[in-house]
């Protein structure tokens, strides 16, 4: 997020600024910690910020909602990659330029039925509100699409004990695949588990599998969704990357985040170019990209807002882990 925001707004202010005006870059961190959010959200609403780029995560992007949409000057707070559900209802001056959870567990039960052909299906979830997102949706989309969950199991912890879910799949030998509805670190236990009981299906999840091709072999054909790619073949995102390794070179890549701050810049420049500086001012014109005025076509793609600040509209890509890489297989 911080490389990206700032290597945008250089190259805004190399650029002239906004109306002859250089943007300024406020940095704060929350430490993805709740209390560190509140903290860093009420240092930038009583200070000169016109708008909040942040937070990184759900969580801290909830507690620090009420202050920013509170008081007698809200300012708006623009999440990259806040994607639970709850964030909908944050406020008025709460967005986000990501899909939400619900888009990702869709996405995938679209893939699984309508692009690899399979109808049945092992959902193991981490028990928490982005598990439960991602699970409720895929499973109620599949079903929609005539597939059958075979067994719907939750899980807890970053090692969770999931070995007699499995060991229930090896013997029944219905599952044509298993949804990992959680993280990594989860995901790679279960693919180690299953590797040992000779499950030899595909494994698949959402953004929360990020990463999860540096686990090497064990990984590999592992699908995962995601908001953004950085193979994706865009004019847009070409530039962005060709900019990104020049000004960062032993950075590796861009994810999600970083794509999506940078594509938050952007589109504030616009909106701040359109509507000025006052804080209700930046939010009303914000609320009316994509109706009132055209959606912001940026790196990550197309950004058009609802009423409640979601942009319901966005796609959903899915990457394959082969030969320890990320490519793109498609988007839906």
């Amino acid at each position: 997020m911080r490389l990206a925001a700032r290597l945008a707004v250089e190259e805004i202010n190399a650029n002239g600024g906004v109306k002859g005006r250089r943007l300024e870059l406020i940095e704060r961190d929350d430490h993805d910690n709740v209390d560190s959010a509140i903290v860093a959200a009420l240092d930038l609403y009583q200070s000169d910020a016109v708008a909040v780029i942040g937070h990184l995560f759900s969580a801290t992007t909830l507690a620090a909602a009420p202050v920013y949409n509170g008081g007698r000057n809200p300012v708006v707070e623009l999440s990259p990659s806040s994607s639970s559900p709850d964030v909908t209802g944050a406020g008025p001056y709460t967005f986000r330029v990501c899909p939400s959870d619900l888009a990702h567990g869709a996405a995938l039960a679209r893939w699984a039925h309508d692009r690899l052909q399979l109808t049945r299906g092992a959902v193991l979830y981490l028990n928490d509100a982005y598990g439960r997102g991602v699970r409720s949706t895929f499973v109620a989309e599949f079903r929609k699409r005539q597939g059958e969950v075979v067994s719907n199991d939750p899980y807890l912890g970053d090692m969770p004990e999931v070995g007699p879910y499995l060991d229930r799949m090896a013997k029944e030998k219905r599952a044509q695949f298993i949804l990992v509805a959680g993280n990594r670190s989860e995901a790679e236990t279960i693919l180690r588990g299953a590797r040992q009981r000779a499950i030899d299906v595909p494994v698949m999840g959402a953004d929360g599998l990020e990463g999860i091709e540096h686990a090497g072999a064990l990984a590999e054909g592992t699908y995962e969704s995601a908001a953004y790619f950085p193979m994706l073949n865009t004019a847009a995102n070409r530039r962005f990357l060709d900019a990104w390794h020049r000004k960062y070179p032993d950075a590796g890549d861009p994810n999600q985040p970083a794509a999506a701050t940078y594509d938050a810049v952007y589109l504030l420049r616009d909106v701040i170019a359109r509507a000025g500086t006052d804080r209700e001012s930046i939010r009303r014109a914000l609320a009316e990209v994509g109706t009132a005025t055209p959606a912001f076509e940026g790196v990550t793609g197309r950004i058009a807002f609802d009423s409640a600040g979601d942009v319901p509209t966005r796609q959903v890509y899915i990457g394959l882990v082969k030969n320890g890489q990320v490519v793109l297989a498609g988007g839906l």
